[in-house]
């Protein structure tokens, strides 16, 4: 996740740069993990070249532990996702900050190389899964269904690949807000003054991220050109009605942040979860700004339990896996092969937010360059 969360800036749809990548051999991924065979799980690309995903998990089980970081219960059906890997191979699994961002795995990476404490899988962003993968900091890796996945949705040798998705939207408590927001020009209403809220930074929180480009979207900008985006929330905070509480389950919950835009599946997941406590909890994809964005899976060069980082990935993009990511109303990366194969949870599917029309996203160059522009213009942008 953001609950600021994990992960962050995310944009599908693009193709890392096919280079060498030179594992580190270092730290307890170096010469742990090994079959009778001598294959090592830190250096294996495959289940197949460790001799098969029962000899994978049959490591990973020795290994005994996965370490993460940022993956919050409540995002994308974690919870059930842990559970279940849990359940089905005996590994713990130890979440760390669970409430942090992308950038704050990368930091752990970078800063614990070698480490035992270092996280071996990631949840990112997948423009800081492409940053990780040209630092050298990922390890290539490419699970069962890899060919399933979308060409532009994965990179071409499997350090990083996109694991699931959704759109940018308002989620809006019914009971405070008269009349909830559809669009982004409607944001801009005196009637919501002080209630519009994003999950965190848009530098580190890929919720806020892709909420500054919807809006661009929504403002005469494009993929090139995030500009728009900046200024319609400096828009917004002149106006008063942005913010600045870093909107959160418990901040809804408290009517701090009754209007708040994030990733629909989580919106779409608030909606359940509030129920019982009587808040009325609608969601809704802008029509003026339609931004998807799908999330990357990827395994740290040096994660010290190199097996169970790999076991890990198998069960995330398997049909269990993929579907228990739709059961917390996000999309797969494998929905497509899933439904043409039959495995797909259609009822699931069916209670998905409702969007028209194809997603579109920009290139690595493009997504780099309005990282880049947010960096420079967001603060001075929403100040004071």
């Amino acid at each position: 996740m953001t609950v600021p969360l994990p992960r962050t800036a995310a944009l599908t749809g693009v193709l890392a740069t096919a280079a060498t990548f030179a594992l580190s051999a270092c730290g307890a991924a170096s010469d742990a993990s090994t079959t009778a065979g001598a294959k090592s799980a830190a250096t294996a690309t495959t289940a197949k070249a460790f001799g098969g995903i029962d000899a994978l998990a049959k490591e990973a089980k020795k290994e005994g532990t996965l370490h993460a970081i940022a993956l919050p219960r409540d995002w994308a059906n974690y919870g059930a996702v842990i559970d279940g890997f849990e359940k089905q191979y005996g590994i713990k699994v130890e979440v760390e900050n669970p409430k942090g961002a992308s950038q704050d795995e990368i930091n752990a990476v970078t800063s614990r190389k070698g480490q035992d404490s270092a996280p071996d899988v990631l949840d990112l962003g997948s423009s800081f899964a492409q940053s990780a993968a040209q630092q050298g900091l990922l390890a290539p890796y490419m699970v069962a269904g890899f060919a399933d996945i979308p060409d532009d949705q994965k990179d071409s040798i499997g350090r990083w690949s996109n694991d699931y998705g959704g759109y940018i939207s308002f989620g809006c408590d019914a009971k405070r807000v008269q009349t909830c927001p559809t669009s982004f020009k409607d944001l801009l209403k005196p009637e919501y003054k002080g209630q519009v809220a994003l999950t965190g930074n848009p530098g580190k929180s890929g919720s806020a991220f892709g909420a500054v480009y919807a809006a661009a979207l929504a403002s005469g900008g494009s993929f090139d050109d995030i500009q728009p985006g900046i200024d319609f929330f400096a828009k917004l905070k002149k106006n008063g009605n942005y913010t600045s509480v870093q909107s959160t389950s418990a901040t809804i919950e408290k009517g701090e942040t009754p209007i708040s835009i994030d990733w629909d599946y989580l919106n779409a997941g608030y909606t359940d979860e509030f129920k019982s406590k009587g808040l009325d909890w609608t969601v809704a994809v802008p029509s003026d700004g339609q931004f998807s964005q799908y999330y990357s899976q990827a395994i740290n060069g040096s994660a010290p339990h190199p097996a169970a980082a790999r076991l890990w990935q198998e069960y995330l993009y398997s049909t269990e896996g993929q579907n228990l990511r739709l059961k917390g109303y996000a999309r797969p990366a494998l929905m497509t092969a899933m439904k043409e194969a039959g495995t797909l949870d259609k009822a699931a599917a069916a209670k998905l937010p409702k969007v028209s029309g194809t997603p579109t996203f920009p290139t690595e160059s493009q997504q780099s360059n309005a990282e880049f522009t947010i960096s420079q213009g967001w603060g001075q942008a929403v100040s004071g």
